[in-house]
This record gives C-alpha cells, structure tokens and sequence, in this order.
C-alpha cells in the first residue's frame, strides 16, 4: 500500500486532491465497469505494475512495439492493458470510450499514442481524444524540452518546460453557426482552471528547483479572456515570492523561442498557445520524434509524446522515431517509483544518440525503427540484448 501511495507524487505535491465522495463514486464506476470486462482482461501479474496502453493511429502502434520490446529486455514489472479507440479505424465508439476510462481509472496511470481527429464534421464536435482527456479532468500538460547531448541542432544545451492548460479554452467544442456563412466558436475561460494551472505550474518549477514561470497569453488583444489567465497567473505568482515571474504576448513568445529560447525556464500557457508552442519547442531539439510529454489531473497521470503527431505516412514503413515514446515510458516509470528502470532505459536511449551511429530518418540517419529498439536493448545494462 505504501508503495502504491508515491505512484502519485504529482497529486501531493501539485493539485489538490478531488471532493472525497465524488471520488469514491468513480472508484465504485470503474470497478463495476472492469469487473464487466471478459475474464481475459482482467488478469493480474503477481508483483507487476497494471498500466493502461492505448496505441492511437498512425504510427502508435509501432511506437508501443518499440516500449514493450524494450521492458522485455528491461525485465521491468509492468503489465500493460491495451485497448484501442480510432476514429480513422472505426474502432471507436461509446462502448470502446467506456472500456478506456474504466482501465484509466482503474490504473490510474497510462501511456498512450495520438488518436487522430478527423476535420471532417460528423454531428460531434468533440474528437475521443478531448473527451478522453476531459472526462479524466487531464487539466495539466507538461512537455519538457530538452537538448538530447550528441545530437546538434540550431540551439544546444536548451533545457525548458511547457506547462499547457488543456480541458478548455479554444478546445471547448463550442460552435455554432449564429447566422448563413457566420460561425461563432467559444473560447472559455474560467478564474478556476486558471488558477489550478497557474499554481501547478509553480508548484512544478519548486519541486523542480526552476526559478522563473512565463506567463503566456494574448491579452492585450482577448482583454477579458486572456485578462483573467493573466490575472490568475499574476495572483498566484505572489504566493510564490522565490519564483521569478514573467509574461510576453503569445506572437513575441514565438519569435523569442526561435532567437533567444534559453531566456526560458518554465513556461504556462492556456490551450491553443500550448499547442503551438509545443510543436515549435520540440523543433528546437530535433522534432516530434524525440520529446516526451506527459499530463495529470488530480488522480491520473498519462504519458505520450510531446507534439501529438500520427505521422501516417510513414505507417508500416519501420522508419518511425521511438525515442519519444521510449523517453514518456521512461518517465513513467519513474512516476511508479521504478527509478532504477527508469534510468536505465532513459541512459541507453541516449546513448545510442550520443554514439550516433543508430539514427532514423528524422535525425538525418538511414536506421530503421527496428534498428533503434535492437540498439537501445544492446545498450541496456547489465541486461543482454535478447531483442525478438
């Protein structure tokens, strides 16, 4: 039990815990739902951690390959339970939802790939992958980017954190057409979501040992919106005196990034922005394929990759980028408290960066996927490489 309680460090030390009742209520929900679920799916390795898999499209698959190929090798004590929701597959659908969110809760801890929205209207305006995360209250992305040594970009040694508020602003799902040819879309904002991720933002840069959050935001322009972000963030900014405590308009922020990104530590940002910014940072350090990314709410923690991208052309091709997938799975492991495998993988993935000599498409080389897992299971230790 005592160990189970440090699974979720982010709970006691970043948000405060959900309404007691409400809790027990989703508790009683989740286990009614899995104890439904075929007597297959719920078996249980002795000793081993149950997490939640999700593969998500595009090259998803591929990618959870990669991570349990490499726990194989790591002897690491986790059981995954995979399940799979795609709206381009046809695999999703009420039921399937349920069946996710049940193991999530159940769990409590996940790691999944990008499921891929269509922009296609089909009378839904929210994807799965919004309702996933919002139904699990995931409020909190977090996207560290770091510089990965051996591997030369425009900018080296960069080192910063992207905190991204994610269950409302411009993803809200609200539009409408008001008039013929006149569509309105909601952007919300709420004093209570922005003071949530304004305090987890800080409290992250102390847990951390980081000494300034930037506010980002865009509220010269959206004066009530982004007013009240900003307000939030400057109202919360007081309570941490140790803290340095910037903001800069959105465009600025982007500009700045590309020129100048080491004037940035931790940065918090409302939905959209986080999106972007995201994307922008992880081409910093050398794309999508090479950021971890990871978000929380008060009782879950999920782990994928930094910038959410399918990459489907390169689907059966075995040139996809698992470095990502391998470094959010890393971390995952060190939320379980699993430091010592969590290490390890983390170190042999890098080093296969630093030696250089194993590198995909992405990273200017001519490796296969299957090469990189071959390289990073053979730079395991003290394991052997016993890649099948």
């Amino acid at each position: 039990m005592a160990a189970f309680g440090g699974v979720r460090w982010v709970t006691r030390t970043l948000v405060a815990a959900p309404n007691p009742g409400a809790w027990r209520s989703l508790c009683t929900s989740a286990v009614a739902q899995a104890a439904s679920r075929s007597q297959g799916e719920d078996v249980r390795v002795e000793g081993a951690f149950p997490v939640t898999m999700l593969p998500g499209d595009g090259v998803g698959p591929e990618l959870m390959h990669a991570v349990k190929e490499v726990f194989k090798a790591a002897s690491v004590p986790v059981e995954f339970q995979e399940h799979h929701l795609s709206e381009v597959q046809n695999m999703a659908s009420e039921e399937k939802l349920e069946q996710v969110l049940s193991s999530m809760k159940e769990n409590k801890v996940a790691i999944i790939g990008k499921i891929h929205t269509p922009m296609e209207y089909k009378g839904e305006l929210a994807s799965y992958d919004m309702r996933l995360r919002r139904k699990l209250d995931l409020f909190a992305n977090v996207v560290h980017v770091k510089s990965l040594p051996g591997y030369k970009t425009r900018h080296n040694n960069l080192d910063l954190v992207i905190i991204r508020e994610q269950t409302e602003g411009e993803y809200s799902s609200l539009e409408h057409e008001s008039a013929r040819g006149v569509i309105e879309c909601l952007k919300i904002v709420t004093r209570t979501k922005s003071q949530r991720i304004a305090k987890f933002a800080f409290d992250y840069a102390t847990k951390k040992g980081r000494g300034k959050v930037t506010a980002v935001h865009k509220a010269n322009i959206m004066k009530l919106g982004d007013g009240l972000f900003l307000q939030c963030c400057e109202e919360v900014a007081e309570l941490y005196p140790k803290i340095k405590f910037e903001t800069m308009i959105i465009d600025n922020c982007c500009m700045q990034l590309v020129q100048n990104p080491y004037q940035f530590d931790v940065l918090v940002m409302p939905n959209l922005y986080g999106n972007i910014i995201d994307n922008l940072a992880a081409g910093l350090v050398g794309g999508a394929g090479v950021v971890p990314g990871e978000s929380y709410s008060a009782e879950y923690a999920v782990f994928e990759t930094g910038a959410r991208h399918p990459f489907a052309q390169a689907v059966g091709r075995n040139i996809a980028n698992p470095t990502a997938m391998l470094l959010s799975a890393s971390n995952m492991l060190r939320h379980l408290n699993l430091e010592h495998h969590s290490n390890t993988i983390a170190d042999a993935v890098k080093k296969v960066i630093k030696v250089g000599k194993v590198r995909t498409r992405d990273m200017g080389g001519y490796s296969t996927t299957t090469d990189f897992i071959k390289s990073v299971i053979g730079h395991l230790h003290p394991y052997g490489s016993n890649f099948s």
